[in-house]
């Protein structure tokens, strides 16, 4: 398999501010389309939480051009698929239909994007769907410790304390007008990203692209910088009991590097190490393993334009959570303290490295990545570079990068699980 890179990958700039990335892939005649758009939860005020994820969800439920239920018979007449949803900083959409219909995909796409109408039926069934996913999430432990650690890890008046889902006061609180006004100061196409991969005309590709978006214009949201967000000087903790529950769930861990921080590879490499390699690294091996303290542990980092988390999750019996606790932390302070064994760095290098080829075996796996590279401005040539990049970190570089990002006296943990009896 040929690693994406400038060879094969054409990156264009429309006048109007939006970047396309096509690769050409013909082992299949599918064409699968990625992309985000610059505007999220980021620019929504605290007391609309939710107005950024209610919008997207909002916008394929009917346009000026088609109805809710034309825009599904079109997609399902050819076997196309197309979804968008809001993050923190973007609006991501994700579509894949035959290559002969992908200038109906843009079609409607476009449409989607531009012209949206919010017709009252709908914008209410979407409220109560919306509402039944967040009277779910109340019932869910891993999803309220997650919440809870949220809430603790990050001050109260940055974007990553909140749900970008919203909560139910503030859900019910958006009108149809909160919507309208938020589509029309957010949505354009400064810095948007669009991401084209499978059996397409390279050059065919642009055309339909400039055809179908060439001539958008709109406005998007000015932006603050994010608020600072101090490291942790101590241990903060929250409870969140939920009646009925046999298992509780703990999110433990901190602010983590952004993924323009110089550290943000090695502190990757160090979570491999700490909860993902194999069996999830260390933390599999012995909180669930060795010590059968937990159903699940692993970590995630998660990266991003901002700060995201370094999280230590695991699922465990309630009367254990102390103990697992405990040894969640014992980890974190043997991966800070102890050198790491040249093996055992070696081995997780080749294992990231290895699962490369992994994620670039779909159309998916590529439209996804190139994404990623473009949002991070990591060159065309990432992909090629990235092997060597791995495996030169040392074991001092990794362990600094733990170091520097995790301490097991200072952390936010997020618990949820049944009540205390």
């Amino acid at each position: 398999m040929s690693i994406p890179g400038p060879h094969d990958i054409k990156r264009h700039e429309l006048p109007n501010g939006i970047t396309v990335l096509v690769r050409e892939h013909h082992a299949s005649p599918s064409v699968v389309l990625r992309g985000s758009l610059r505007v999220g939860a980021y620019d929504e005020p605290a007391e609309r939480t939710g107005l950024a994820a209610f919008t997207s969800d909002a916008l394929m439920r009917g346009t000026d051009n088609r109805s809710f239920d034309q825009i599904y018979e079109e997609l399902e007449s050819v076997g196309a698929s197309l979804g968008i949803s809001a993050a923190t900083h973007n609006t991501g959409f994700g579509a894949k239909s035959l290559v002969e219909d992908l200038s109906l995909l843009l079609s409607i796409l476009s449409d989607a994007l531009r012209n949206p109408t919010f017709p009252v039926d709908e914008v209410e069934k979407l409220r109560g769907e919306i509402l039944s996913d967040l009277d779910d999430r109340v019932h869910n432990t891993r999803r309220m410790a997650n919440l809870a650690f949220h809430e603790l890890a990050y001050p109260e008046e940055h974007p990553y304390s909140r749900a970008v889902s919203g909560y139910p006061e503030t859900v019910r609180s958006i009108t149809r007008d909160d919507l309208v006004a938020f589509h029309e100061e957010g949505y354009g196409p400064e810095g948007a990203i669009l991401v084209i991969v499978g059996a397409v005309d390279t050059d065919e590709a642009l055309e339909q692209v400039e055809e179908a978006l060439g001539d958008w214009e709109g406005s998007v949201f000015e932006r603050q910088p994010l608020p600072d967000v101090p490291q942790l000087d101590g241990i903060r903790e929250k409870e969140i009991p939920i009646p009925g529950k046999t298992q509780s769930d703990i999110v433990l861990g901190v602010p983590g590097p952004a993924r323009s921080e110089p550290d943000f590879l090695p502190a990757m490499v160090a979570n491999c190490i700490l909860g993902l390699f194999g069996m999830m690294g260390r933390l599999g091996e012995s909180v669930r393993e060795e010590q059968g303290l937990a159903y699940y542990s692993y970590s995630r980092l998660e990266g991003g334009l901002g700060p995201g988390p370094w999280r230590v999750i695991a699922g465990v019996a309630p009367d254990a959570v102390d103990q697992a606790i405990e040894s969640i932390k014992a980890e974190i302070r043997r991966l800070c303290e102890e050198p790491i064994p040249e093996e055992e760095l070696r081995d997780n290098q080749t294992f990231i490295t290895g699962s490369l080829p992994l994620r670039l075996e779909t159309n998916e796996g590529v439209a996804r990545t190139l994404l990623s590279m473009e949002r991070h401005n990591l060159g065309l040539d990432y992909l090629q570079r990235y092997k060597d990049v791995i495996e030169s970190f040392t074991v001092d570089e990794v362990q600094a990068a733990a170091q520097h990002w995790l301490d097991d006296n200072a952390y936010a943990v997020g618990i949820s699980g049944p009540p205390e009896e």
